[in-house]
């Protein structure tokens, strides 16, 4: 897909992404889905109501009466597509900086738009190929303001259904919460709140500019929340991204918790014997050897949530069970609440481990292994093309077992390094991860190396 990329569309605001062209978004959106009423939401970022304006007008001038959600966490406004059955146009760029922006679009059945829509609406895209109806036949616009307090209702009322919200609240947990000025700030202090958790927080104000520190939750960026879990003795910290649909953990030593490890976890509480997860390309062992020792199967799809997704609905159409999916950054999917990340249920599930141990314990579990990553830009997509030849060049002549289902994985028994270019980014990234931090930086270096002579 030229305009869909692994997690929707993604931009500089007034630059690669621009109203008018999020406005021919929405409009095909509502034309190919022939939808009476689509619903639009964003997150907290500056160019956010402008960027909503422009879908809304759009979606108005297709004929469809418009949901106007405001701000809104992803996963709020997946819940409310399911609960009204009607499509959302969600402004938001998740974990990128403040200068982007993007728009995610999501089914009646709040879930993310299968690929073979999305291929639909940009093959009608790139046309332009849209259905303007006359001045009498506009659609209606309804601001509705509920729409943060059901979805957190709705969390409520699923985790007592399975038992999560009595356990959790026994625990009398400390939590300290780092929204990242995010969508998750009107929602997740709160929800945590409910649940029965003491909760202190950091970022917590909903601010475009992300003053405190960029949305995506990786260790680098939360310094802040490491020193307010020590400060205020938690037993947990939990960071979220610009949209919330991720969840990042900080164990009770304020020592940060891989992504891998939490996500390994997470696993090895839900799979049972012969049912499947679903993960990334840059899968970690840990979830590998947790889905082994549970007697269960793994299945790889390219890295997004996009992809991710689709391998799910395929698998469970087949009629295998699936009860956990998701990728080591915290996007982490639970297919019998909804296939949809949301980093609120997921910090939830999470937290209902803590009743039996401390989170340092659960991640020293999954420990044993060091990842390593980097970015590298690029020029123009000429020189992006000859760095992703460099690196097939390079996979090819490597001792190891390559895989190619998105960009170029060496498996080597003990490590593996991946190459590939980003979904959401102008970058290629290179991840590798080995027992030891030095094999793994080796392995990185040795394809960083080998891409980043092509520029010469």
């Amino acid at each position: 897909m030229q305009v869909f990329g692994s997690s929707g569309v993604r931009g500089i605001a007034g630059e690669e992404l621009t109203p008018p062209f999020v406005g021919r978004i929405a409009a095909v959106a509502g034309t190919v889905l022939d939808a009476e009423a689509v619903a639009v939401a964003r997150d907290t970022r500056t160019t956010g109501r402008m960027f909503a304006d422009a879908a809304a007008s759009a979606l108005a001038g297709v004929g469809c009466t418009v949901h106007r959600l405001g701000i809104v966490p992803t996963p709020g406004a997946q819940a409310y597509a399911e609960r009204e059955g009607i499509p959302v146009v969600m402004i938001t760029a998740s974990h990128n900086p403040p200068e982007y922006n993007g728009v995610k679009l999501i089914g009646g059945d709040g879930v993310e738009l299968p690929q073979e829509t999305l291929e639909r609406i940009e093959e009608r895209l790139l046309a332009e190929n849209f259905d303007l109806v006359s001045y009498d036949d506009t659609g209606g616009h309804r601001r509705i303001e509920s729409a943060d307090t059901a979805y957190v209702e709705q969390l409520l009322a699923h985790l007592d259904s399975e038992g999560h919200r009595e356990r959790i609240a026994d625990a009398e947990l400390t939590v300290a919460v780092d929204p990242g000025h995010g969508a998750g700030c009107l929602t997740n202090p709160g929800f945590f709140r409910e649940l029965g958790c003491r909760v202190v927080t950091v970022n917590g104000q909903p601010d475009g500019h992300f003053p405190g520190r960029n949305p995506e939750p990786v260790a680098e960026n939360l310094a802040d929340l490491r020193r307010l879990v020590a400060a205020t003795d938690a037993d947990v910290g939990i960071a979220h991204d610009g949209d919330a649909d991720r969840a990042i953990f900080v164990d009770e030593t304020g020592d940060h918790i891989e992504g891998d490890a939490a996500l390994a976890a997470l696993t090895a509480a839900e799979i049972d014997a012969g049912e499947i997860a679903v993960s990334a390309v840059n899968v970690s062992q840990r979830l590998v050897d947790a889905v082994k020792d549970a007697e269960a199967g793994l299945e790889l799809a390219p890295i997004g949530s996009t992809y991710i997704i689709s391998r799910i609905r395929k698998l469970r159409n087949e009629g295998h069970a699936v009860p956990v999916a998701g990728e080591g950054n915290g996007g982490i999917i639970f297919p019998e609440y909804r296939i949809a990340r949301d980093g609120a249920y997921t910090a939830a599930k999470f937290l209902s481990l803590l009743a039996d141990r401390p989170a340092s314990e659960i991640a020293a579990a999954h420990a044993g292994y060091a990842n390593v990553r980097v970015n590298l830009d690029y020029a123009d997509a000429e020189e992006r093309e000859a760095m992703l030849a460099a690196a097939e060049a390079y996979a090819a002549d490597a001792d190891a077992d390559l895989t190619t289902i998105d960009g170029y994985r060496l498996d080597y028994g003990d490590a593996w390094v991946l190459a590939r270019p980003s979904g959401t980014e102008p970058l290629v990234r290179i991840y590798a991860e080995a027992r030891d931090r030095d094999r793994a930086e080796q392995l990185l270096a040795g394809m960083r190396e080998a891409m980043e002579s092509a520029r010469e």
